[in-house]
């Protein structure tokens, strides 16, 4: 699939797009993995 765009105003408007949901799955991706980085399991295992 190739776009045209016929102004720079929509080829920025695109690409600030992209950026912004890029940025989001990257903040989510680090708060999950900090999450299981950081995870404690409830059980003890000398018990």
């Amino acid at each position: 699939m190739q776009t045209m765009f016929h102004t720079l105003h929509a080829f920025m408007l695109h690409t600030k797009s992209i950026t912004y949901l890029l940025v989001g799955g990257l903040l989510i991706g680090f708060l999950l993995f900090w999450f299981f980085l950081t995870g404690r399991d409830d059980e003890d295992p000398q018990a």
